[in-house]
């Protein structure tokens, strides 16, 4: 089963549908639901990348209706400080710390803690099939995430994206626009963010 993208009000972010379970959910509840109505039954885990309103505001909601929530821990500690004016907050039912695999249907997901853009920024990596869930750390043709929000870092984005460079990744699958055919990708984003962060 490929990946179900669902491009979330109200900043484009992209919702990944697996077969038990959703990478982030965007930040309209609503729209969300209408979207999932058929496969709603079958989502045990909501994995957030990271906190930020347009990737995770749904998941209280979400969470009410029986799906588990999954978050880093350092994560969690940000939302409490800066996100809480946004959106409810949402307590995480399961912390994760990086290096955690989750089983997601046939899929096994390796979590993978790349801080930079916030300071609990997940990525998730599918090692059998080279799927590469990144969030906001890395996007297709050399972009990046930002860092100048609370929780961001110049330098812990630089080495998050030198770790993925190493991982053999066939799709990237990004927090905002396309997935894409990774190639060289993560590459120029991490050479990239080398010239204009540093």
């Amino acid at each position: 089963m490929k990946p179900l993208r669902i491009v979330t009000p109200p900043l484009g972010a992209n919702s990944y549908l697996l077969e038990n379970a959703i990478i982030d959910v965007g930040g309209d509840t609503r729209f969300l639901l209408n979207k999932l109505s058929k496969g709603l039954k079958e989502i045990e885990y909501v994995f957030l990348t990271h906190s930020h309103f347009d990737h995770a505001g749904a998941a209280s909601d979400l969470q009410k209706i029986g799906c588990r929530v999954v978050m880093h821990r350092k994560e969690y500690d940000s939302m409490k400080a800066y996100m809480s004016q946004f959106f409810a907050m949402v307590e995480p039912d399961i912390f994760v710390e990086g290096g955690e695999t989750f089983e997601a249907g046939e899929l096994r997901l390796r979590v993978i803690h790349t801080p930079g853009h916030t300071s609990g920024s997940i990525c998730l990596y599918e090692p059998e099939k080279k799927w590469l869930f990144s969030g906001d750390t890395v996007f297709p043709y050399g972009a990046f995430g930002r860092v100048d929000l609370p929780g961001g870092s110049a330098l812990q984005l630089i080495q998050s994206l030198e770790l993925l460079s190493k991982l053999e990744v066939d799709m990237l699958y990004p927090g905002h626009e396309e997935p894409v055919k990774n190639g060289n990708q993560i590459l120029i984003s991490y050479n990239n963010a080398r010239k204009f962060l540093i």
